[in-house]
């Protein structure tokens, strides 16, 4: 059969990002109440390279009858620092259903994640934001968290501060929202009702005292072992939300302050359930760390294959793989 061939930019124009709410929402709530097998994470340094590779695989959920393998690198240095594909395999056969480019897809579903973690965590009133850390992932998790709350103001802090003012003027006109570049984090900081940081810190940044009664950070920066944004006395103080305990533990916010899986409160898919309360009172500061699930993968780029198969706008490139090797690619 043929295998669709799917770049950044067709799959910008494929994939609705509010599309992905209500599958990823009840993906979380799945695995976390799944006995099944969780995916494994392999990641290494590329050697001679101020970068690392990893592999996420399989991607797979309960009910959905596909599984992917992604492949990605991440080169802090670089713009985008995320490069990799996705391959997109038929669950019951193994067949190769679609390539595609893993970093939009990736950014996507890390941002609905984070932003379904703020949202379920969140005081009720919550509506002033703080976003640490200005690139592409802080913008998705902006725009993610806009779409399931009326925002009322942002501030924008970043340790480039050009960065933070055409972050805050983008922004602020594709969202109809006011968002103001900050030159201090601490200002930042205790000025929100949720912090959202994305950032490369490989030292912890938000403290004890920095924010506000009854805060709540969403913090994606620490995804891989040597990367912390919130120390361990904060997190000892707040309830602790994870998307997977193993990982939290293993690789993510916990294990890089030095903590361990006695501090989890809850998985992100507990809380979204109900089996898990989230948040106890208006003063408890709740802390959301996730590292990325390989399910989330699967479930987006599904919707993209789905939309490409489907939409009558579009005609996909395709390759055949066959034993003789590779067929000239077609329309």
């Amino acid at each position: 059969m043929s295998t669709l061939l799917l770049t950044r930019t067709e799959i910008q124009r494929l994939l609705n990002p509010s599309a992905l709410v209500a599958p990823l929402r009840a993906g979380f709530v799945t695995y976390s109440s799944s006995d099944a097998e969780r995916a494994l994470r392999v990641r290494a340094p590329i050697p001679g390279q101020q970068g690392t590779a990893t592999v996420l695989f399989p991607g797979t959920l309960p009910g959905l009858q596909v599984y992917t393998v992604k492949v990605h690198a991440k080169f802090p240095q670089h713009d985008p620092a995320i490069r990799g594909v996705i391959c997109l395999h038929n669950a019951t056969t193994g067949a190769l259903l679609a390539i595609m480019d893993s970093s939009y897809i990736t950014a996507i579903r890390t941002g609905i994640a984070g932003a379904l973690a703020a949202d379920a965590l969140a005081r009720a009133d919550a509506s002033t934001v703080a976003v640490i850390g200005c690139g592409v992932q802080g913008s998705y998790q902006l725009r993610a968290l806009a779409g399931l709350r009326r925002l009322r103001h942002v501030v924008a802090y970043d340790t480039r501060a050009e960065r933070a003012a055409a972050f805050a003027a983008d922004l602020g006109k594709e969202l109809s929202v006011a968002i103001d570049p900050v030159d201090h984090l601490a200002h930042a900081l205790t000025t929100a009702d949720i912090v959202l940081a994305a950032t490369w810190s490989t030292a912890p940044f938000i403290l004890p005292g920095m924010l506000r009664s009854g805060a709540h950070v969403t913090t994606l920066g620490a995804d891989e072992p040597g990367k912390a944004e919130v120390s361990a006395d904060l997190i000892r103080s707040s309830l602790f939300v994870c998307d997977d305990r193993y990982l939290a533990a293993d690789m993510g916010a916990l294990h890089n302050v030095g903590l361990g899986a006695d501090m989890i409160g809850a998985e992100l898919g507990e809380v979204l359930a109900g089996t898990h309360p989230g948040r106890r009172s208006d003063e408890e500061v709740t802390i959301y760390g996730g590292v990325g699930l390989a399910f989330q993968d699967a479930v987006a780029a599904w919707h993209v294959y789905e939309q490409a198969r489907t939409s009558s706008a579009f005609r996909p490139r395709t390759i055949d793989f066959n034993e003789t090797g590779l067929s000239h690619p077609h329309q």
